[in-house]
């Protein structure tokens, strides 16, 4: 006489046979952990000697059949995990003999079917209806399962109040009701008093509900055996109540993403057993030394609240801290070195702070960390070379501060490195080749430093995108990055090997050249042809009208990483016509004194005079509100940067031939024509140079034009110091 069969973790497929409802001395069904699909065979109803019946995780579909309230002596029904849907039949309440009912992580809707009439649970122990889809109310029958322990129905779309009967269950030790939509009649969630009742609880679970309401003082009157209390982003308003400090055996304690203020209970450090705390995301406004007394926490998240002053040195000394998130709040000073002395730390959150000093040397202690996040403070000086020490390090970001100096070689030690973020600081010198041996490196951004020199062309550096250079003048390197392409080191030897052997002889050219010039500028003088006014200086070149919106949508809304430059007047962006042509766009501002009349002078100095060495104007923009001049695109940038940045070189010959163009230039602005112009401001930064390393003189922004009669000798100008003529 077969009276179990068990046939659970045999991978199993197909339907369960209705014939199976022929054995009817089963007391125990196990076909757990298969791979059955179809429906529960009505025919189980048939089986009522069944104590055990275990269906879970498979893949059945449909609902519970109702004869399965025939199973009268039924202690455990196990249907978890499967694909079940419908309402769940009252009948199964109706069998007294149930100790466990497991009906989670199904599909089942309709509300939870407790009524006075059909609650024969008294033998109850645990009900798991999590992950489904039950709405309505939480029934208040359901305090007659007096030996109830587990009471499980998180996730679903349960409303209405929390029963206050619920205080009834004494021997209740877990209840989780989180993800519903459970609220509060009253402004004080007075369910929290009556479940001071329930003796043996130890874990309570309320998150994401929105209950709206304040927390009672009755906290004081739980059970020492409450181990975890969390609702987080349940609305929860006013402050944390000095009770709570009294839970002397609570493990964790959850209350982020809420509307708390106020300060935290004094006392709280009397929570000797504490291990995670979660109060971030409220408004409180306390300071941090309230927290040094509790030495068994691992886990401390302050963050986006108003905790103010310093950072205590006494945070350090709690040796059991893994996480400390401190970020987003109103903290000032610098860091604690012993903070960064913590060997078993593995995240360390302080970002968008108003910490200042420098980054402690001690940082390379922190041997166990793998996310360190600095951000968005104060910091100034040089990182410490002994972050290369931070071997678990996965994650790293010191963005938005002032940090100074140059990247470390040692950040090549840090192996495990995922992420890096060093941009928006003040750092200077090259990045590092060495680093192109960090594997697992996925990001680096550098972007808006003054960085120089070449970027790292192997390892990871293949697959990073320009915008995570961008905003340093200095870097060169590959151009599908957006940087100009570096000189090579054996071009520079070249260059000066070249320098060496011809100094004597170009020392020699450089003398013919400027007695070869002056005769060409006294030549052309006296070969001018005399005007005999003064007003007609020449027909004025063909220039184009430029639309507003035509400008707006070369330069892509005058994006940032268009930007070429700024000067006094205003900004230069890149801009690309809808014929393809590729123009540098002068933006003049409005608000600056002076600016209106820069573009008028320009204008008029850049539509009458033409030179092959003097900046092409194509057009201009005039708005009541917005000027603009459109000039020829220059790809080599300005003479300043050809000279003075590190990844730039010049050979002799390329200098000459520039001085050459800029003399050129000047002869014909000073001696061209009747009326001369002077430039006022020749520096450079505004000579530009094209694709062949052509000199062009550009910003006539100050330049004055001199009709016949006015003296030359004598111009009131604010031109550049170390640049301006004596006067």
């Amino acid at each position: 006489m077969l009276t179990a069969l068990d046939f659970h973790n045999n991978k199993l497929t197909g339907a369960i046979p209705t014939e199976i409802g022929n054995l009817a001395m089963l007391t125990a069904l196990e076909f757990r952990d298969n791979k059955l699909t179809g429906v529960i065979p009505a025919e189980i109803g048939n089986l009522t000697m069944l104590m055990d019946l275990d269906f879970s995780n498979n893949k059945l579909t449909g609902g519970i059949p109702e004869k399965i309230g025939n199973l009268h002596r039924l202690e455990e029904l196990y249907l978890y995990n499967n694909a079940l849907s419908g309402s769940i039949p009252a009948a199964i309440f109706n069998i007294s003999s149930l100790q466990h009912i497991g009906l989670d992580q199904n599909k089942f809707s309709g509300t939870i079917p407790l009524t006075t009439s059909n609650n024969k649970l008294s033998n109850l122990e645990s009900l798991f209806l999590d992950q489904n889809y039950l709405s309505g109310v939480i029934p208040s029958t359901i305090s007659n399962a007096t030996k109830l322990v587990f009471l499980v129905l998180y996730n679903n779309e349960l409303t209405g109040s929390i029963p206050t009967s619920l205080g009834s269950l004494r021997n209740l030790k877990y209840l989780y009701l989180d993800y519903n939509r459970l609220s509060s009649e009253s402004s004080e969630l007075s369910f929290f008093t009556f479940l001071t009742s329930c003796r043996s609880l130890t874990y309570l679970v309320l998150d994401n509900n929105p209950l709206n309401g304040f927390l009672p003082a009755s906290f004081s009157n739980y059970s020492t055996s409450l181990e975890v209390i969390t609702a987080k982003s349940c609305r929860i308003k006013g402050n944390i109540p000095d009770g709570i400090s009294n839970l002397s055996s609570l493990v964790e304690l959850e209350f982020s993403g809420n509307e708390l203020i106020g300060y935290v209970p004094r006392t709280i450090h009397s929570l000797a057993n504490l291990q995670v705390l979660y109060l971030d995301s409220n408004q409180i406004r306390d300071v941090l030394d309230i927290f040094c007394g509790l030495q068994s926490l691992g886990l401390l998240d302050l963050s986006q609240n108003q905790f103010f002053g310093s950072i205590p040195e006494c945070l350090g000394n709690m040796t059991n801290l893994r996480q400390i998130f401190l970020d987003s709040n109103r903290l000032t000073s610098m860091i604690p070195a012993n903070l960064l002395s913590m060997k078993d730390l593995q995240i360390l959150n302080l970002s968008s702070n108003f910490l200042s000093g420098s980054l402690p040397l001690e940082i390379g202690n922190l041997k166990a960390a793998y996310s360190l996040d600095i951000s968005f403070n104060q910091l100034s000086d040089k990182i410490p070379t002994t972050i290369g020490e931070l071997q678990a390090l996965q994650s790293l970001s010191l963005a938005k501060n002032n940090l100074q100096g140059s990247i470390p070689e040692s950040f090549s030690y840090i192996v495990s490195l995922e992420f890096l973020d060093l941009s928006h600081n003040n750092l200077s010198g090259v990045i590092p080749k060495s680093m192109e041996a960090l594997k697992s490196l996925k990001e680096c951004n550098v972007s808006f430093n003054r960085l120089s020199g070449e970027i790292p062309r192997d390892g990871p550096f293949r697959n990073f995108t320009g915008q995570l250079f961008m905003n340093n003048e200095g870097l060169c390197g590959d151009p599908r990055l957006s940087v100009p392409l570096c000189q090579s080191n054996s071009i520079r030897r070249s260059s000066k090997r070249k320098v060496l052997l011809l100094v004597i002889s170009l020392s020699g050219m450089a003398a013919i050249l400027i007695i070869a010039i002056g005769t060409l500028l006294n030549l052309r003088w006296l070969k001018k042809p005399k005007s005999s006014s003064g007003t007609d200086l020449m027909s004025a070149a063909k220039y184009e009208r430029f639309s507003y919106y035509d400008l707006l949508h070369s330069t892509d809304n005058y994006n940032e990483s268009n930007l070429l430059g700024e000067g006094s007047y205003g900004s230069v962006y890149k801009g690309i016509l809808s014929d393809g042509t590729i123009v540098a766009i002068k933006v003049f501002n409005l608000l600056v004194e002076g600016s209106l009349k820069s573009f008028d002078r320009e204008c008029e100095v850049l539509k009458s005079l033409r030179h092959r060495n003097l900046t092409k104007v194509l057009g201009s923009c005039c708005n009541p509100d917005f000027k603009a001049l459109v000039l020829k695109y220059m790809p080599n940038g300005n003479l300043e940067k050809w000279l003075y940045s590190h990844n730039h070189f010049l050979d002799m010959f390329q200098r000459i031939n520039i001085m050459i163009d800029v003399a050129c230039a000047l002869e014909y602005l000073h001696y061209g024509y009747d009326a001369p112009v002077v430039h006022c401001d020749l520096k450079p930064s505004n000579i530009l140079l094209d694709e062949e390393m052509a000199a062009h003189v550009s910003d006539f922004g100050i330049a004055k034009m001199f009709g016949q009669g006015e003296s030359i000798l004598h111009t009131n100008t604010l031109a550049t110091l170390g640049y301006i003529a004596p006067g």
